[in-house]
């Protein structure tokens, strides 16, 4: 594989990485017909980002060389990174980057041509891996916005660095609010101030979503993916559904391709109930009654459109799955003495006190494709643990 990029195309290249390095340590690299794709995953799995930079993104693309098959590699994401770390640098004096990947060498060799004749080369070693890929529809998802990005990365500054989640929903007249979230039980001193901003619907491009609609997601990463949308002048379409479902934020256009797939708290239902609450006069309605939260079941979601797999060309393994990692319940909800609620967490082992529990995220699912997307629904598929010598 070989590919030249040149121009301003290498900062958008640089900044891509930066965007990646927020969610993963690893970074999957592999060229394909469609261009080159770079993809990275969470420890937890619970979120996910791809980025496919088109043929003509580069000067000069090459995806194989005659008589090689398609390689796959992995390789540290502080590795890479080195690269492109000074942005700076990279705009003021970096003219084109050149990336080599040889498979018998085992080593990634990327060369930065700088002004006045100067080249920076680096030799980054790699591993053969499978394919990762993501295996999501955000056709699926009932609710849809879309607006520049340097709005939604204003709309996000009034946040403070270190708030871990944000809670984005539809309160009345199609307002979308962002709203900083803690813990029901977090110390009082850290809930002293809650932030909330409200965007109206002439902000936004589409606003397709239902009053009420919520979901939480971790803001580090989106705010990995503003950045990179904001200095490429791109629009950001964000899909979601109810809550723990996973959440699709989507770039787009004639060079490149960027997914981002997160997480979402599982159990945000009296918290986004509150969206309304800066209208006292005229609360929001509530969209449903109380009940009882479903488990934290997989077999609740569309497993064949959130799956995260593993894919491989080999295909005569057999279909396997790794285990998906679901963290214990969130906070809950009031509830009132002798509810159903109440007596099914009496049957649960007692946490220590003062220790607030773990937030509940559904980790997103891998594992190997059981069958194509639309095929009859089978027996629940088999987990097994994951391993760096499977081949």
């Amino acid at each position: 594989m070989k590919c030249l990029v040149t121009g301003s195309n290498v900062k958008v290249l640089g900044k891509a990485v930066h965007s990646l390095s927020r969610i993963g340590d690893e970074l999957y690299l592999e060229p394909l017909e469609d261009g080159l794709s770079l993809r990275t995953v969470n420890s937890s799995r619970s979120a996910y980002a791809c980025f496919l930079f088109a043929p003509l993104f580069f000067q000069q693309y090459q995806a194989t060389t005659p008589g090689q098959d398609l390689l796959r590699c992995k390789i540290l994401m502080k590795s890479f990174l080195s690269v492109f770390r000074s942005l700076v640098m990279l705009e003021k004096t970096v003219e084109k980057c050149c990336i080599s990947l040889n498979g018998q060498s085992s080593r990634l060799v990327v060369q930065l041509h700088c002004k006045f004749g100067v080249r920076k080369t680096h030799n980054l070693s790699f591993q053969d891996c499978e394919s990762l890929q993501a295996v999501f529809d955000p056709a699926l998802c009932p609710h849809v916005l879309r607006a520049p990005a340097r709005v939604l990365g204003e709309a996000v500054l009034p946040f403070p660095p270190a708030l871990a989640e944000v809670t984005l929903g539809i309160g009345r007249g199609c307002r979308v609010i962002l709203r900083s979230y803690h813990e029901e039980d977090a110390d009082s001193t850290v809930r002293a101030m809650v932030t909330e901003v409200c965007l109206g619907e002439e902000d936004f491009q589409q606003l397709q979503a239902q009053e009420g609609a919520a979901i939480t997601f971790c803001l580090k990463e989106f705010r990995g993916l503003l950045s990179f949308a904001e200095s490429a002048n791109l629009n950001l379409c964000i899909h979601f559904d109810a809550p723990g479902r996973p959440a699709i934020f989507t770039v787009k256009d004639s060079l490149l391709d960027g997914h981002f797939v997160l997480a979402t708290l599982s159990e945000t239902d009296s918290y986004s109930q509150d969206l309304g609450s800066l209208e006292r006069h005229r609360p929001v309605p509530q969209l449903q009654a109380h009940s009882t939260p479903h488990p934290d079941d997989f077999a609740n979601d569309d497993i064949d459109s959130y799956m995260i797999a593993m894919e491989t060309t080999i295909g005569n393994e057999g279909s396997r799955a790794l285990p998906s990692i679901s963290l214990s319940p969130g906070p809950q909800p009031p509830q009132s003495p002798g509810s159903p609620s109440e007596e099914e967490d009496e049957a649960e082992p007692s946490t220590v006190p003062g220790t607030p529990p773990p937030k509940k995220f559904r980790s997103l699912f891998f594992g190997s494709i059981l069958a194509p997307v639309g095929s009859p629904q089978g027996p629940s598929p088999v987990l097994a643990e994951d391993s760096e010598g499977e081949g």
